[in-house]
């Protein structure tokens, strides 16, 4: 266990704020928040998504600051001083952040990196699909046909990983701190220029009143039967797009000094990600207002989420353009590159820091094996199945992995560990206190919620295979990586800490009082 007292320090408050929006801010905020408000109510999306940020997003987020705050530690170290269960939770959030998430996301990265590229050129012109799937992926039918290793992606991919590598190379005040200083204002200019050139587009306030105008029907539980499932994907969106299950707001936590004002941070973090997902919709929807415009459609002929937002819709748009539409594309996937590194350095740091706490190796030696580790792992991502592969993971994974780690993290930390205790250790801190309720919240309601939506995606799943796919295929990469997190997860709980083990601190009883 790190000594905390020799343990790295953010060198200011907005740096720490800096690094936490912009793990929480990512590719998901561009292309996934404002498709999912669209095809969940509009404008009445808001209402489930903030009730799901009030009751879930906002007390979740000062739990993990709280405990990484507490603690100065990873996951690993946090949950490892009560007991050997603790510390297997503890090691598989970040197992599946970095071993379950980054090795695809850094490929994705990479396709964003080329389209950069290819905005000069614009190569996708005659047919975006086709140049997306066909022409770039050269996309297998089946994901158990590997076909060939894509050169160019598995090379990008290769720069995505050194780029993370050299960011998480040093401690966190002089790697991610420097970086997402410079990041995330830029990526904050780049989405208002996003917003404000597409509002000047022919058709973009169609685009977006179909984006805002509500549809009340589709929330009412009273008198529409499935209007559940907008309210699962507001829970959903905030549980994801806010970094948590992952252990990386934890382990970001431990490097704020004393007296933090954890429930400031956590409030400021949650408003500025939310704030952001609503803002970047207006550049989506003003585009596909443009779009729909062109081809003389509605809206829902051109409305897409995803990669298909990403690198059909926005590349076929941008060759629409009068005028600018290099710089209109340069602009966009530079947005999302950017999103993606700053989320994607977080991925890392969360297994970075948690195997230096218990191995007390040197940061150099841990980040090159993660990073170096991570690649190899991400070439699969770089055949001509990488696309199917990665959607099954990514399903899977956020659907299952992420879910029941939140879940199984709310009742560790909320029933044995002690809600009460973490609450009053924040309360000792400077700033905004918590209330009581937020201890309810964290023991009851939070995990009632996360496990019906995991029982949902398990009833539906069961139903009918996911996108279609073989059993085969799910079970072998779905259930695989899953599989290998725990493995992976259980194997490093066995080794013996290197550092002083940590233990139950008697100022916890203290606390209780």
């Amino acid at each position: 266990m790190s000594n905390s007292d020799n343990r790295a320090v953010w060198g200011s408050k907005l740096g720490f704020l800096m690094a936490a929006i912009g793990s929480a801010v990512g590719l998901g905020n561009i292309w996934r928040f404002s498709y999912m408000a669209y095809e969940n109510g509009g404008g009445a999306f808001l209402v489930p998504y903030m009730f799901a940020l009030i009751v879930a997003g906002i007390p979740l987020i000062i739990l993990e600051f709280g405990l990484g705050h507490r603690f100065k530690g990873s996951p690993a170290l946090a949950l490892a001083q009560h007991g050997k269960l603790g510390e297997v939770l503890g090691w598989w959030m970040p197992a599946v952040a970095t071993m379950g998430i980054m090795i695809f996301y850094s490929v994705v990265i990479a396709w964003c990196v080329q389209y950069m590229g290819f905005s000069f050129t614009q190569p996708w012109a005659t047919d975006s699909s086709n140049f997306f799937y066909n022409e770039f992926l050269h996309l297998s039918k089946s994901p158990m046909d590997f076909g060939r290793i894509n050169y160019s992606i598995l090379a990008t991919s290769f720069g995505v990983w050194f780029i993370t590598w050299l960011i998480c190379f040093k401690e966190v005040n002089h790697g991610i701190e420097k970086a997402c200083s410079i990041f995330m204002p830029l990526l904050f200019i780049l989405t208002a220029a996003l917003v404000f050139w597409s509002l000047t587009l022919d058709g973009a306030m169609d685009g977006i009143k179909a984006y805002l105008v509500p549809d009340w029907n589709k929330i009412n539980v009273f008198t529409n039967k499935d209007a559940w499932g907008p309210w699962s994907a507001a829970f959903g969106q905030i549980f994801f797009t806010l970094s948590l299950g992952f252990g990386i707001m934890i382990t970001y936590a431990s490097y704020l000094p004393k007296d933090s004002d954890i429930v400031g941070y956590g409030l400021k973090t949650s408003l500025a990600n939310c704030a952001y997902s609503i803002f970047a919709g207006f550049a989506v929807f003003g585009t596909l207002g443009f779009m729909a415009a062109q081809k003389g459609v509605s809206i829902e002929q051109v409305a897409k989420g995803g990669p298909g937002l990403a690198f059909i819709v926005y590349p076929e748009a941008i060759s629409s353009l009068e005028f600018g539409s290099v710089a209109f594309g340069v602009a966009f996937f530079l947005t999302l590159v950017i999103a993606g590194l700053s989320s994607g350095v977080s991925l890392v740091e969360a297994f970075v820091c948690s195997l230096i706490d218990k191995f007390n190796w040197k940061r150099s030696y841990v980040v090159s094996l993660v990073c170096l580790s991570g690649f190899i792992l991400s070439i699969v991502f770089c055949t001509n199945a990488g696309l199917l592969i990665l959607d099954i993971i990514d399903h899977f994974v956020s659907n299952y992995a992420l879910v029941l780690g939140g879940l199984l993290e709310c009742i560790f930390i909320g029933w044995v560990i002690k809600a009460e205790v973490l609450r009053n250790h924040i309360n000792n801190q400077r700033g905004l206190n918590l209330i009581k309720l937020w201890e309810w919240s964290i023991k009851v309601v939070t995990p009632i919620i996360l496990a019906i939506i995991l029982f949902q995606t398990i009833g539906a799943d069961c139903l009918k295979n996911y996108g279609g796919y073989t059993t085969k295929a799910l079970w072998f990469f779905g259930g695989g990586i899953i599989s290998i997190t725990i493995v992976l997860a259980v194997a490093l709980t066995l080794f013996k800490w290197r550092t002083p083990k940590p233990t139950h601190k008697p100022e916890d009883e203290h606390l209780l009082t």
